[in-house]
């Protein structure tokens, strides 16, 4: 008897990595179709890449919520199309948009990591909140540093020019996160 609970144990266990990882990919997966989802805007485009970045977090909980994020990231730093305008390479990772790119992993973290006691939708608001001041408060501090060099520039068009979009999409991100949180029954790490 015992021997069969150690092997059930194990069998769930690699059945556990393997839907967390599953998981991961699909988000990584999701934020690059969200990348190539774009209203073209210069330097930086309006997409739909945050909305997959706070429920990755969200949904998956916090370390694989930034995995999936870091596979993204991974992906196109090596070379496949993922960013937006099916961009590639680390120029777009040092770039302009970068300090976004970069802070994905750290939103979905923060998402999670907010998430990870309290699920309401409101709590999931805050959290989401959280996510996208941390991605837009990166991405203009690297947008000043590699692009205008002016802090007024910087805030105005990378940080407030996105603010009624991604208000909107903080709460598609939100309603989503709500209607699928008690029906999944993903493992959040």
């Amino acid at each position: 008897m015992q021997r069969t609970h150690a092997v059930s144990l194990h069998a769930t266990t690699r059945q556990n990595t393997a839907v967390q990882i599953l998981g991961m990919i699909l988000f990584a997966g999701l934020t690059a179709l969200g990348a190539q989802i774009e209203i073209p805007h210069q330097p930086v485009p309006y997409t739909m890449q945050t909305v997959f970045v706070l429920l990755s977090g969200a949904l998956l909980g916090k370390r694989n919520g930034a995995m999936s994020q870091i596979v993204y990231l991974t992906a196109g730093a090596i070379g496949l199309p993922v960013f937006a305008h099916s961009g590639f390479g680390l120029v777009r990772i040092l770039g302009p948009t970068g300090g976004y790119l970069l802070a994905f992993p750290v939103a979905a973290f923060a998402v999670g990591y907010i998430l990870s006691n309290r699920r309401e939708l409101l709590w999931s608001l805050v959290a989401m909140f959280v996510g996208l001041f941390i991605i837009f408060t990166l991405g203009t501090l690297q947008l000043n540093i590699v692009y205008f060099h002016s802090w007024p520039d910087a805030v105005r068009n990378g940080f407030l020019i996105f603010s009624l979009w991604d208000a909107v999409k903080l709460g598609i991100a939100a309603l989503v996160y709500n209607r699928l949180a008690g029906r999944i029954q993903y493992p959040r790490k």
